[in-house]
């Protein structure tokens, strides 16, 4: 089935509905309760899943040929609302604070920006392909927010958990705004060969 219920968009929903669960549990037992271990590891879980389906989704879409226009749509936006929500989330409670603000500022701008130039260069009918640096910004990103989701409930299990994860939001922070440049290139670019 190509249509809305293929299994790579079913995929994708799970992504989408991930991001309230993992919210929900930053509020367990009905308010802002970071520090509960049990909360900490229950949004551990569903973002891993989440994470974990994003690999597969576009496999199986690629693989079997189940593309979708629905899925090309809901698929970085998903993706976009997960990565967001946990550093807003990850900020609020403290896990992520300092200096290292500073990474998940460059993350979301990034974000934002890139969101941006991908309708625009849409409209007009450039495509940027995503790189295999993008890819590996990507992984660094997720196990970085994994490590962070955990935090010192994980710092529990593995000490330093939270030092690891805030390590690898600056080196994905880096690698944002280093593949971010890509698309700034081309969208200038554009702008620029359209105004002559």
């Amino acid at each position: 089935m190509n249509g809305p219920l293929s299994l790579p968009n079913l995929f994708t929903y799970f992504r989408l509905a991930a991001v309230p669960a993992v919210v929900a549990c930053f509020f367990w037992g009905g308010a802002f309760s970071a520090n509960d271990h049990n909360a900490r590891w229950t949004a551990l879980g569903i973002f891993t899943l989440a994470a974990i389906t994003d690999y597969i989704d576009g496999w199986v879409a690629r693989r079997f040929d189940k593309t979708t226009s629905l899925g090309g749509m809901l698929d970085p936006i998903a993706d976009k609302l997960l990565v967001s929500a946990c550093l807003l989330l990850l900020a609020a409670d403290g896990t992520i604070a300092g200096w290292s603000l500073w990474a998940a500022i460059i993350i979301l701008c990034r974000e934002i920006l890139v969101s941006g130039l991908r309708e625009f260069l849409g409209n007009v009918r450039v495509k940027v392909p995503v790189s295999a640096l993008a890819k590996w910004k990507t992984v660094a990103q997720l196990i970085a927010l994994g490590f962070l989701l955990a935090g010192p409930a994980g710092d529990r299990v593995l000490p330093h958990n939270t030092d690891i994860g805030l390590t690898l939001l600056w080196l994905s922070a880096l690698l944002t705004l280093y593949t971010g440049w890509d698309y700034m290139k081309a969208g200038v670019t554009t702008v620029v060969e359209s105004d002559r």
